[in-house]
């Protein structure tokens, strides 16, 4: 049966022309070309892949970290300072993962007009290669580059500082800008950076955090995988280039992480980027977090050890879930994970990987079926499949549920959810959290609140989605009305569907460092709506402060008390306070 409509999935009459875009990528390729830097003349190599290929037949594990402050003097100094101490105690680092500000992914002639979050910003293309000139450590462009509006200027400056490892593709198909709409840009230009890349004399990593696109949206990890299935086709067989994938944040069962190394390793001979760390376990104390530090890192350790794909491992600072982490606690985490790896030299003869080779073989065998059903699927529905544009325009528009729903690889059920061949943990997790938070909660103002039908709308300030994901679980549970304002959503956007809705309560989930601008914001707009829903904030509830030099967000719950929100350390704080929406509607019905 037809599962999609062209016309549903492509209301515009005209798109892009991608052989205009290829052609285009390919013509900017003559003069822009990956340049020197300290790291590829250090080792001696063309490209960073070089470099893994090397270490790998060494068995040699290999170590990343991400960094990016505000100030871009202290993120240089983060560059050199790291790898010197490091070197210093006999410690490697090998590469960084460069943290930008989410107001790159908009055309630089934009920004200064744009909202900006806590992550740094570079102004020229001279700061790229300023910034990569100082130390030999390989540099990792991710986030807010591939896949964004200004992909094209952002990944050429970035291949002329030397990077030759370049993301975060997965972002494309679930990421928008707060305030950006035009979809089209945003993919003509990553198709033609991508096509920038492919042209590359030396070989290009075009990295996708599997984390940041559909991975966390999936109930299935076949599913997952049928995405690195598909996004290899869109990359290598449509444009010529070379996809490796990160995954690790929403992988909290070590077998299937384990699995899921081993499966990419049959089905790529690239090196991969690098394995994400689980931070969604750091949920405890300092002490108690490098104990969940280790229980990841142990896995990924042995991984390489036992099968080397290249990936670098990711030691998270443990405080990563508070705030962004100091350099010293950085370079703490990185000699955590370096003697870590020496002292589990003979641990792979204690690991049987028969249980986790049985799941890769799930992983494969289904995701190929995911990608097989998902390219003839969208062929019925006049999809070019040849066409890059095309293909990952409708990816993105069709979203995870609709995509798992009509070419999963599960037998579809009620509600048009499909049984997971292999369960992701991310949802799985998050959902037996919230059926322990409601177990634990007072009986009867859980049968209060499930009987008040209160409507909430929910929405995140930026792109993530795990704290949203887990408070809407529990606001289901209590048969609460939800309004999904989705991911990165817009203050007027929230406002309006409130009023439409007639909400009681609006719950906001934020993570990069601006509650309060959000607030203030969102606030202005629902005055302009003369409506006045409670509101919830919880998450990072920090903001780097304003007409400062400071790059370290500063606790900002007072004044998000004093703007009239509830700022929620937890969830349950939250559902004791929406007693005020459960008594007045007893009373009115009374």
């Amino acid at each position: 049966m037809k599962q999609f409509e062209r016309a549903q999935i492509f209301p515009e009459k005209n798109l892009p022309d991608a052989n205009e875009l290829i052609a285009e990528g390919k013509k900017l390729a003559h003069s822009v070309r990956v340049k020197a830097n300290p790291f590829l003349e250090t080792h001696n190599v063309a490209c960073e892949s070089e470099y893994k290929r090397a270490m790998m037949a060494r068995g040699a594990v290999m170590f990343h970290s991400q960094i990016g402050y505000r100030q871009f003097s202290k993120s240089q100094r983060a560059y050199a300072e790291i790898y010197a101490r490091l070197q210093d105690a006999n410690y490697r680092i090998d590469r960084y993962g460069i943290c930008l500000d989410w107001n790159m992914g908009y055309p630089s002639r934009e920004r200064a007009a744009r909202p900006r979050g806590t992550g740094m910003i570079l102004e020229r293309a001279q700061d790229f290669r300023a910034l990569t000139h100082s130390a030999p450590v390989a540099p990792h462009f991710g986030d807010f580059m591939m896949g964004m509006p200004a992909a094209v200027e952002n990944v050429s400056a970035a291949l002329e500082a030397g990077s030759t490892s370049i993301g975060n593709l997965g972002q494309f198909f679930t990421y928008r800008l707060p305030q950006w709409h035009d979809e089209l840009a945003q993919a003509s230009a990553t198709v033609t950076a991508l096509a920038l890349c492919a042209a590359q004399p030396v070989e290009i990593l075009i990295h996708s955090n599997l984390d940041d696109g559909f991975a966390p949206l999936f109930n299935d990890l076949t599913s997952v995988f049928g995405i690195v299935l598909l996004e290899k086709y869109i990359v290598e067989n449509l444009l010529g280039g070379q996809a490796v994938h990160c995954y690790g944040h929403t992988f909290e069962n070590p077998l299937t992480r384990l699995a899921f190394q081993r499966a990419l390793a049959r089905v790529s001979d690239t090196p991969g980027s690098m394995v994400y760390g689980n931070t969604t376990i750091y949920l405890e104390g300092e002490a108690e977090n490098y104990a969940n530090l280790a229980s990841y890192l142990l896995v990924d350790i042995l991984a390489q050890k036992i099968l080397p794909t290249g990936h670098a491992i990711n030691p998270i600072p443990v405080t990563e879930a508070l705030r962004i982490p100091e350099i010293d606690e950085i370079v703490n985490a990185q000699m955590f994970a370096n003697r870590l790896a020496a002292r589990a030299e003979n641990f792979p003869e204690l690991l049987d990987t028969t249980r986790a080779d049985a799941i890769a073989n799930q992983l494969i065998a289904s995701g190929k079926q995911f990608q097989e059903n998902a390219l003839q699927g969208l062929s019925e529905a006049e999809i070019d499949i040849a066409n890059p544009v095309e293909l990952m325009l409708a990816l993105r528009r069709i979203g995870a549920k609709k995509l798992e729903a009509a070419f999963g690889a599960g037998e579809l059920r009620a509600q048009e959810k499909r049984a997971p061949v292999v369960m992701a943990t991310t949802i799985a997790t998050l959902q037996a959290r919230a059926d322990k938070l409601l177990n634990a909660l007072d009986a009867t103002l859980r049968d209060e609140l499930s009987a008040s039908g209160a409507i909430v709308v929910t929405a995140s300030t930026d792109v993530h989605e795990y704290g949203k994901i887990f408070l809407e679980a529990v606001l289901e549970r209590l048969d609460m009305q939800l309004i999904d304002c989705g991911i990165a959503a817009d203050p007027d956007v929230v406002a309006a569907r409130a009023k439409q809705f007639h909400a009681d309560a609006i719950a906001i989930s934020t993570y990069n460092g601006i509650a309060l601008a959000y607030l203030r914001e969102l606030r202005g707009e629902l005055q302009r709506q003369q409506i006045a829903p409670m509101i919830f904030i919880g998450g990072r509830l920090n903001q780097i402060p304003e007409n400062t030099e400071n790059s370290m967000p500063v606790d900002v719950t007072d004044e998000l008390r004093a703007l009239g929100a509830y700022s929620c350390v937890r969830v349950e704080d939250m559902l004791t306070e929406l007693r005020e929406v459960v008594e007045p509607r007893k009373r009115l019905e009374t």
